[in-house]
């Protein structure tokens, strides 16, 4: 029977920086990082879960707009060194790219079989009105709770305002609203309310398999948000990158582009030249659907690799990690239409 009480649990805080780990300096006025040490002093709720809860932060802190594949590479170590410690962790992290870090490090932690439940704040945690509070007290009850002592969220998530969703789907929508994140196409993993309503048919199973980190990552990727207007110079210009590897394409709609001859010229050269293109979609809902439309069609008659519904954090995260692994060519084109975490759905 499922429950989702957090009995006994051990919790480890990981505190990258951002903005829901500053307090206000009673002194100065100044905003301050918060003291982790002290967490069951600024937050006494704490002491109502049966679990305990442990702090690492890092040295220095980092806002999250300098966030880089070195610090995910650093983040993800952490977790593999203090797994078998742990029940579950949570990562408080800036808001900016959370979506990208929960997308990398989806695909770094394979066999994931504990939660790793990102959150952060609009406000800062020492701010009277801040959002910090309730979403670190819900993700730290989620990354504890247990059914029949198995974790009930064994995957990469983000918790925020209230609602938990899988951190390869979500990007950041708003700058301003508590409600800041948005999971398009896939369902939530469960809405905080009286009670927290997990839907346990959308969350990933444990496959009790050994914990593998993946610390490869290849950056040589770049992102090309197609525009009515876009020049040949411009789009030249981004394939022409030396070193460039692969190529996220930001179409628009159902996939579609620009049917001109230089357009489809330009990228097809890239392809020749060893350019792995990768088609998602400038929607924050919807799926790119190559052939639906007659301007999706030359896209894959050139071997532009079509992205389902993936995010573009998402796909950025995937092509840097399979990258990094070593594929290439053919053996990338079909790995990157292959769902791995739960980050794509094919029809």
């Amino acid at each position: 029977m499922f429950t989702d009480k957090y009995m006994e649990s051990n919790i480890l805080v990981i505190y990258t920086g951002g903005t829901i780990g500053m307090i206000q300096d009673p002194a100065t006025g100044a905003l301050t990082p918060f003291n982790f040490d002290a967490l069951y002093k600024h937050i006494p709720i704490l002491q109502n879960f049966n679990c305990r809860i442990d702090s690492y932060c890092f040295d220095p802190l980092i806002d999250s707009s300098n966030m880089n594949p070195s610090f995910w590479i650093k983040l993800a170590k952490v977790i593999e060194e203090n797994y078998e410690k742990y029940d579950g962790f949570v990562v408080l992290h800036g808001t900016d790219t959370m979506a990208y870090t929960a997308s990398v490090l989806s695909f770094m932690l394979e066999n994931l079989n504990k939660p790793v439940v990102f959150t952060g704040s609009q406000l800062p945690m020492g701010v009277l009105r801040t959002d910090g509070r309730e979403n670190f007290i819900n993700a730290i009850e989620i990354a504890a709770a247990r059914a029949e002592d198995t974790p009930i969220v064994p995957e990469v998530s983000i918790c925020f305002e209230n609602r938990l969703m899988r951190g390869n789907r979500t990007n950041k929508f708003n700058a301003e609203n508590f409600n800041a994140f948005l999971s398009g196409n896939y369902p939530l993993l469960a809405q905080v309310g009286v009670h927290i309503r997990y839907n346990h048919q959308h969350i990933l199973k444990p496959n009790f398999r050994k914990l593998k980190v993946h610390l490869n990552l290849d950056p040589n990727v770049a992102i090309l948000k197609l525009f009515p207007g876009i020049t040949e110079n411009v789009v030249r210009s981004i394939l022409n990158i030396p070193g460039l590897k692969a190529l996220i394409l930001e179409t628009y709609g159902a996939g579609n582009a620009p049917t001109d001859a230089w357009f489809l010229k330009a990228l097809s050269d890239g392809i020749a030249g060893g350019i792995t293109i990768f088609n998602v979609t400038q929607c924050k809902g919807g799926s790119v659907e190559m052939g639906k439309y007659e301007t999706s069609v030359q896209l894959g008659s050139i071997g532009v690799v079509g992205g389902y519904d993936i995010t573009t954090e998402s796909a950025v995260a995937k092509t840097m990690y399979l990258l990094g692994e070593g594929f290439s060519g053919g053996q990338l084109s079909q790995m990157l239409q292959t769902p791995l975490r739960g980050e794509l759905t094919i029809d």
